[in-house]
């Protein structure tokens, strides 16, 4: 995984160029300024950024040294433009299906999320014909030979589905234990502790009002 381990504005810059390569191809490579741009697009962006062109070049010149992006100097163009070799490439031993790169990208530009996000957010990347997929996706993900890629996060307080997170940048927080198995039973452990923990509470509260009732009973009988 240390080849392909970015920080966070690698990770970004990567996921707007795997973006546009599949839904604006007549677009790509792109320049350092429509990079900028994609990078701090406002919509479908999570978070929203607001990289300088300095920031932008210097990820790409790490990129570029480590094999994971390719400046392309055009003969009849002064200015530079940009591919990711990221996936999917001669270059690259890292090889997806379209529907694990639609994955791979969104969590790039719009960071964790559940299933079900994944699918409604896919849009021209990749058309999901239902949950499933997304579930297939994600489990071929965890189990590729070189992951996992992806990683169950804990569930969060009032929410249903549980997010799914890549596993590529450095700076993301991680789960301790990313095997779904173990990251559900810890989450079951977790509240079964807490109703553990009311139950007791409630039980002292209880016997602090006995022993007040005993003690006014031993003061009304003179004992």
């Amino acid at each position: 995984m240390s080849y392909h381990e970015v920080n966070f504005i690698e990770m970004r810059v990567i996921g707007c160029l795997m973006e546009k390569e599949i839904t604006t191809p007549d677009q790509y490579p792109l320049s350092l300024n429509a990079l900028v741009n994609a990078c701090n697009q406002k919509s479908n962006r999570e978070p929203v950024t607001q990289l300088s062109e300095m920031e932008v070049q210097d990820a790409l010149d790490a990129l570029v040294a480590r094999g994971l992006v390719t400046e392309i100097n055009a003969s009849h163009s002064r200015v530079s433009k940009y591919q990711h070799r990221f996936c999917n490439t001669e270059f690259s031993d890292l090889q997806l299906s379209p529907a694990e790169t639609a994955i791979i990208c969104l969590m790039f530009v719009r960071g964790a999320q559940t299933p079900g996000e994944l699918r409604s957010r896919s849009g021209r990347l990749h058309s999901f014909q239902s949950r499933d997929e997304v579930e297939s996706a994600l489990q071929s993900l965890q189990a590729k030979t070189g992951g996992p890629y992806v990683c169950l996060l804990p569930r969060e307080p009032g929410k249903r589905e549980q997010r799914y997170q890549e596993c590529f940048c450095s700076e993301s927080e991680r789960p301790l234990n990313t095997d779904s198995g173990s990251v559900a039973t810890s989450n079951k452990n977790d509240g079964y502790t807490q109703q553990l923990e009311a139950r007791v509470l409630e039980l002292e509260g209880q016997v602090q009002e006995l022993n007040e009732y005993i003690q006014q009973l031993e003061n009304a009988s003179g004992l």
